[in-house]
């Protein structure tokens, strides 16, 4: 019989931008559940009403889009579950496991004070947990979980191993408010359960919430997930990853000119690993990813490393489909779309635009032979080699290449012979006519932007020079 296939799920609070860290996670979901034949769900988390916005999931949904990390079915809401969380509290309220606490907030705030002052565990121990009902005031109240009090429990994690936590550390948690509304630790149990999550990947600061969430599994009855709590992502200098290292948002770095492949593909690496593979497809991925595979130690963010991998990417994509993503990457920064012509021109330099290329403001550098209008304006450092001997060159140069073929091999051959006959190296003429045809210092090959340009552009622009 074969096993049931993993249903996992990314569930990111609409609170700020989609982190580096969080689209790690949602990546390794996906991973797993498309690598396992099984589903990969997005619940958006929304229950913090004063900080949620809607701006706010948008912009979580198109980090995603931009990872290429498609899900099943809808997005849920964690917030218009409100209602389902509520009957489980009372379903737990009912069979005994759970209580109504009428202690005030400021009851509790002077019993932790008081304990602080003795230097005694602040954990609140409600005195409501075993009055009977007869003897319950009536008063708002909260709707407490009754709590192990004695021994100790052990969760068995995936990538952490058995991790065991003295059950007198855990407190009789609120489920529901005093207002009836559910808390967080409630709704993330009651949506996984409803949803039918087999396995929850996360970052292991959410460990010690597993330990809570597992009380409410029991009291329920319900099946558990596997768990598997994930190493966070640090920077360079070994600390926690933050906006003091850099970019620390999914949309900055689509911003900064990185193609998705070449993210997936490092973002896979950073805490899990495959032998000593570190250029993969997403096919690779999908087949090779699995838990075992995640460390337990902290990854370190190194944006070197993440050039080097997208550059590899980058060298081996369709053109097509690397002409379509730097399209995306001109609208996310707000330049100006490409024109038709450019569009064209651009997918035919694109076997020579992508050589050495890490990011797209890369492409983008080299194909400025192709991107600008002529007559082609030279900066400063291309404008310095069109001097009078060059330009007078391209005057006598001109006329060689009127007729001849318009192959590479022709054509460095007519170049070449023109040198040798004006006693002047190749590469002497490199510089010049890199400047006249790009405008630019730094370019393609001279052929290669010949053969792109074509033979009437070429000329045009050597006569520009030379006029």
């Amino acid at each position: 019989m074969s096993p049931t296939p993993p249903v996992t799920r990314f569930a990111p609070s609409p609170t700020g931008a989609l982190h580096i860290g969080g689209a790690r996670t949602a990546l390794f979901n996906w991973l797993y559940a498309r690598g396992h034949g099984g589903t990969f769900l997005l619940r958006i988390e929304d229950t913090d009403v004063a900080r949620s916005n809607p701006e706010n999931t948008q912009i979580i949904l198109d980090g995603l889009r931009w990872l290429g990390l498609d899900w099943d079915g809808e997005p849920i809401s964690q917030a218009t579950r409100a209602d389902r969380h509520a009957e489980v509290a009372h379903q737990m309220l009912t069979a005994g496991k759970a209580f109504k606490c009428f202690s005030t907030p400021e009851e509790i705030e002077v019993f932790r004070e008081n304990a602080r002052e003795n230097k005694e565990s602040t954990l609140f121990r409600s005195p409501w947990r075993d009055v009977a009902e007869s003897d319950h005031p009536d008063a708002p109240h909260a709707v407490r979980l009754k709590a192990p009090r004695d021994g100790s429990t052990t969760l068995t994690d995936a990538v952490q191993g058995d991790v065991t936590w003295s059950n007198d550390q855990l407190d009789d948690m609120i489920l529901l408010r005093s207002d009836g509304t559910p808390v967080y630790m409630l709704a993330v149990v009651v949506d996984d359960h409803d949803m039918g999550v087999t396995h929850v990947i996360r970052g292991d600061d959410h460990l010690s919430n597993a330990f809570r969430q597992n009380m409410i599994y029991d009291a329920m009855g319900w099946p558990k997930p596997v768990l598997s709590h994930i190493p966070l992502i640090f920077g360079a200098d070994g600390k926690k990853l933050s906006k003091r290292h850099g970019a620390t948002a999914a949309a900055d770095y689509q911003k900064m000119g990185f193609p998705a492949a070449g993210m997936r593909n490092y973002l896979a690496r950073l805490g899990w690993s495959h032998g000593d593979d570190e250029f993969f497809t997403d096919a690779q991925a999908q087949e090779w990813f699995d838990l075992d595979g995640i460390g337990k130690s902290p990854a370190r963010f190194d944006l070197k490393k993440l050039e080097h991998i997208c550059g590899q990417h980058m060298a081996v994509m369709d053109d097509a489909a690397l002409l379509q993503e730097l399209e995306s990457y001109l609208t996310a920064t707000g330049a100006l779309p490409l024109t038709e012509r450019q569009q064209k021109d651009m997918l035919a330099a694109m076997p020579h635009l992508k050589e050495r290329a890490k990011t797209f403001p890369d492409v983008i550098e080299k194909a400025h032979f192709v991107l600008a209008d002529t007559p082609i304006v030279p900066d400063e450092k291309a404008a310095g080699l069109l001097d009078a001997t060059a330009q007078q060159y391209f005057t006598e140069l001109t006329p060689h290449l009127q007729n001849v073929n318009w192959d590479r091999t022709t054509l460095e051959e007519a170049v070449a012979a023109f040198a040798t006959a004006r006693d002047t190296k190749l590469g002497k003429l490199a510089g010049p006519l890199r400047a006249a045809l790009a405008g630019r210092s730094v370019s393609p090959s001279v052929f290669d932007m010949m053969l792109v340009l074509g033979r009437d552009e070429t000329l045009s622009r050597l006569r520009a020079v030379s006029a």
